[in-house]
């Protein structure tokens, strides 16, 4: 038996996909229809990501024996199973085994030849087609967009996971934008930053919030608001408690396929909005373009290609 360390490695091993048509390919596509929809976390990804890749011997392992394969402890294999619809293991082991036998015995000619790095760019390609259609009207974005370039200074809030999608925002901000403050850290800090931001004028925070969800993203949004800032939200969800905070909310699909999210269409929107504030105020950006781009002759900021 493997140990917990071999067992991760091989849960979230990378395979060829060069996958059989026929008995193993529809088995995979059937398990993979039906992790799909629950929001997992990394520990229960782990944990798909291992039974689609060895289903044939998981579907009949006991619960003790699963979870030493995959290094994860009994009561989160129970808490997968739930996760996925079923009242408990017993119950996820039967569907397994049912799936598992109909590939065996020559079930459904499906044939998947995607290995789960292409599956996940296949999701991804799902969600920025759903972004295409939320934008074939443009009119909020713009709106939004207007609204942040004009917010002196401009805030910009995320939080843990959050953080990098915040700071692509606020580098790229700061190009056209002649005051934008980030705000990656919460508690005090995050709430002295946001107190004083509206102290100085600021109007508007826009924030980036990602699964999973952070009790301090929504204490952040909270403050803005009693602050008398509004709130511009980037998220995944239209509803919940963080959308019913923000004054609008711009929800998106993120990757869920591998064992961390991964966030195309969040990118894409987050561009989508700085398109949005360089065009609010095109003689400031291109001012500030200019200037920048002078300053990067004189210090050579970048390799000369």
């Amino acid at each position: 038996m493997p140990s917990p360390q071999q067992a991760r490695a091989q849960a979230s091993a990378i395979t060829s996909g060069r996958i059989a048509p026929g008995a193993e390919a529809a088995p995979t596509s059937r398990l993979r229809e039906l992790f799909d929809g629950p929001r997992l976390s990394p520990g229960q990804r782990r944990i798909a990501q291992y039974l689609i890749e060895h289903l044939t011997e998981a579907a009949f392992l006991s619960i003790t024996e699963l979870a030493d394969r995959v290094g994860v402890s009994q009561p989160s294999v129970t808490r997968f199973a739930a996760a996925v619809g079923f009242s408990g293991y017993p119950a996820l082991r039967e569907r397994l085994q049912s799936i598992a036998l109909s590939g065996l015995a020559g079930g459904p000619g499906e044939e998947d030849r995607a290995n789960e790095l292409q599956a996940a760019v296949d999701a991804e390609i799902t969600n920025l087609e759903n972004l295409r259609r939320d934008l074939a009207d443009p009119d909020r974005v713009i709106r939004v967009g207007r609204e942040l370039s004009r917010s002196t200074p401009l805030t910009v809030l995320g939080l843990r996971i959050s953080a990098s999608l915040a700071e692509y925002f606020g580098y790229a901000a700061r190009r056209i934008h002649p005051d934008v403050r980030l705000v990656t850290r919460g508690g005090s800090v995050a709430f002295d930053a946001l107190s004083q931001a509206r102290e100085a004028g600021g109007d508007w925070v826009l924030a980036f919030a990602m699964p999973r969800h952070s009790q301090e993203t929504l204490q952040a949004v909270r403050v803005a608001r009693a602050a008398g800032l509004k709130v511009a939200l980037v998220t995944d969800l239209a509803l919940g408690p963080l959308a019913d905070e923000a004054d609008v909310t711009f929800a998106t699909g993120t990757g869920s396929r591998l064992v961390f999210d991964s966030y195309a269409a969040p990118g894409v929107l987050a561009a989508a909005l700085l398109q949005a504030m360089t065009d609010a105020d095109p003689e400031r950006t291109q001012a500030r373009l200019e200037t920048y781009e002078q300053l990067s002759e004189q210090h050579q900021f970048f390799l000369r290609d």
